[in-house]
């Protein structure tokens, strides 16, 4: 009898989730010179998203406005984790300063953070992607001044295939790293 339970656990194994998994699209936006920061050094703290848009699922809202997820699709990478390396990223090229994501792995504490909080991201199958909420730009040593400002993005959604709405979330993201870099530049 327990000779036969290796080869069940194997065929069982074999069963598990083989759905496609999608990256947040990362295609680095193309700058021309890094915009100068008044700070030399950032950190972008973990990203807030509201509870649908955390899961591995990837959702799409339909005309009725429920979230359903998209059939035999999933996230690669945990959304929290993926949206907050994309923003440190992209606003580390697009920059003159230090970024890391939280937490901070350098010694001497970072000149600045900035917080996200993300109150709505949504793949609608209207054709459009939705990024609202705000960030909080803080500053240990007031380096720079701290301040809230709200964000609300819409990018086109290509299609609502996976690959589409992946490929307008990191757009989305990307233009949120760019308004954030605007903001330190300030």
């Amino acid at each position: 009898m327990f000779r036969f339970l290796p080869l069940a656990l194997l065929l069982l194994a074999a069963c598990g989730g083989t759905d496609p998994r999608y990256l947040i699209d990362t295609a680095p936006a193309e700058t021309a010179a890094p915009v100068r920061l008044r700070v030399a050094t950032l950190e972008v703290r973990e990203v807030s998203l509201p509870a649908y848009a955390e899961e591995s699922q990837i959702l799409l809202e339909g005309g009725d406005g429920a979230l359903t997820p998209v059939k035999g699709a999933a996230w690669a990478d945990e959304p929290v984790r993926a949206v907050t390396l994309l923003l440190a990223d992209t606003i580390g090229r697009a920059g003159s300063a230090t970024v890391a994501a939280e937490p901070w792995p350098l010694a001497t504490p970072a000149q600045a953070a900035v917080e996200v909080r993300v109150s709505e991201m949504v793949a609608r199958a209207s054709g459009q992607f939705d990024l609202k909420g705000q960030f909080a730009i803080s500053s240990y040593d007031h380096i720079v001044r701290e301040r809230i400002v709200r964000f609300d993005i819409a990018v086109p959604l290509g299609d609502t295939s996976p690959a589409g709405i992946a490929a307008a979330s990191g757009l989305a993201m990307r233009q949120l790293a760019q308004k954030i870099t605007q903001e330190l530049s300030r």
